[in-house]
């Protein structure tokens, strides 16, 4: 049994808030150059050479790529020979609290959803996903979710009748729909299967793999490259100014699902795509 002392972990996902929200993953970079050599628009290729200076002012001066610096997501991969000493969900909000606060990041968590709305001040809490997996070490992934994308989210309860058209059909519509709002070009996160909140979680989690990567079953990777075509077909463009520059990538996850039931959901990266991780 390997023991982490939590205040490791708060200093490490201090560091990731900041890390984060200052550097552009090289991967997000690499995409957007190859979308400016194939974009037609004038417009469009502005726009992207714009971002991609923006990026590069955001890590050489350490200031935050975007003026919304999100809600912190942390995914949690802790191994099963792992014990924490300390409390985990304190260590992380403590990380969060100090990550935000010394990075001089704006603080966007209200305290109650509907009554008051107050803001806590300090960006937390965070919404922390865990999962238990083998070996003897803690793998934090932090994404500072942006909620222009967020908001324009969405799920449905489809049934297998509809089939494999009518999750395409889903798909175009939400992207076709959220328009220029998640800030484009974006990343698509699609989860497939499962239950509710399970296809809501892989949409997500379908944003932590590198840009323009694959998933490994090779009909699910055809299916990102089509959906992507046709999202670039859309004419949206970088930040929705027209273009063939929509969106940067389609991830797919899938989980097997009920028989009666076939739940797709979308999730939205915006252009900046941030996430960063680190293993303890």
């Amino acid at each position: 049994m390997r023991n982490i002392d939590a205040g490791e972990i708060t200093r490490a996902v201090e560091k990731l808030c900041m890390e984060a929200n200052y550097d552009l993953g090289a991967d997000v970079r690499e995409n957007m150059k190859k979308a400016l050599e194939q974009e037609d628009s004038p417009v469009g290729r502005e726009v992207l050479e714009q971002l991609l200076k923006n990026a590069e002012i955001a890590q050489t001066n350490r200031v935050p790529i975007c003026q919304d610096t999100g809600m912190a997501i942390v995914f949690l991969e802790v191994g099963s020979e792992v014990h924490i000493d300390g409390d985990l969900t304190e260590a992380i909000n403590e990380g969060v609290k100090n990550g935000y606060e010394q990075g001089y990041l704006r603080k966007s968590v209200v305290n109650d959803p509907v009554f008051g709305r107050i803001n806590t001040g300090d960006n937390t809490p965070p919404i922390i996903h865990t999962e238990i997996v083998p070996g003897d070490s803690l793998k934090i992934t932090l994404l500072p979710k942006g909620f222009g994308g967020e908001n324009m989210s969405a799920i449905k309860m489809m049934v297998p009748a509809d089939g494999l058209a009518g999750v395409k059909n889903f798909i175009l519509e939400t992207v076709d729909k959220a328009g220029p709002n998640p800030c484009p070009p974006v990343t698509v996160g699609v989860g497939i299967g499962g239950s509710f909140e399970k296809a809501a979680f892989l949409a997500k989690k379908a944003l932590l793999r590198p840009v323009g990567s694959h998933h490994p079953q090779p009909e699910v990777a055809r299916l990102e490259e089509e959906l992507l075509a046709a999202i670039n077909g859309l004419g949206i463009g970088p930040q929705g100014l027209g273009g063939r520059t929509t969106a940067l990538a389609v991830h797919i996850e899938t989980y097997p699902t009920h028989i009666g039931s076939m739940p797709v959901a979308v999730n939205f990266n915006c252009n900046a795509a941030r996430h960063k991780e680190v293993i303890l």
